[in-house]
């Protein structure tokens, strides 16, 4: 057996008792209901092509940067920082925009997937998705933003970072693929990350 199908047959492994650890019961919105995801095969194949695809960079972001993905905001709390890659567009589970990472001890750990929508899918790319949202903003190059209803209201620089992108509002999809998420496996905020914030 090779090296190479022994690690892709330990990281399906793993997504698949990640996927199913995570599934528990949260508040949303100030209603109290339960994110259970049935996890079927067609979605247990989709986590662990996600987890085979991204492992390279569950400890290294700087492979992820030399592989073209850039942050875009600070450490956020209850999230982490978020790395895009400004060249992939389409949904692939393979490939995800968004890397978020966790920053424990200070150093860059995988923590989720993140997929961005200009409106919500009228079919879940997932099953069982569900959804958060980012304000319109404008993003510069150290990783911090500012909300902005336009690209013309962006200035060319923020504390002397240049400008990188605006984007207008947006629907999110995160996948917590990398790290358990009591709220559930779609939740957009993790409270366990939460020693995280601030690093």
């Amino acid at each position: 057996m090779s090296i190479k199908y022994t690690l892709a047959a330990a990281l399906a492994a793993l997504a698949v008792w990640g996927a199913t650890s995570v599934a528990a019961p949260f508040e949303h919105k100030g209603h109290h209901k339960k994110s259970h995801v049935k996890i079927d095969r067609q979605l247990r194949n989709q986590l662990s092509q996600m987890r085979v695809a991204t492992a390279q960079y569950a400890t290294d972001v700087e492979k992820a940067k030399a592989d073209g993905y850039r942050i875009i905001t600070p450490n956020m709390d209850d999230m982490g920082f978020h790395y895009l890659n400004p060249g992939i567009a389409d949904f692939d589970v393979t490939k995800p925009p968004i890397l978020v990472y966790g920053a424990p001890n200070g150093k860059h750990q995988l923590v989720a997937l993140e997929w961005v929508f200009p409106k919500k899918p009228k079919k879940p790319p997932l099953k069982g998705a569900t959804y958060g949202s980012f304000p319109a903003a404008c993003h510069y190059d150290d990783g911090t933003f500012t909300p902005a209803s336009s690209e013309a209201d962006c200035k060319p620089e923020s504390n002397g970072s240049p400008f990188f992108f605006w984007h207008p509002k947006l629907v999110t999809l995160h996948v917590w693929i990398w790290y358990p998420n009591a709220h559930g496996l779609y939740a957009p905020m993790n409270p366990l990350v939460r020693p995280f914030n601030g690093g």
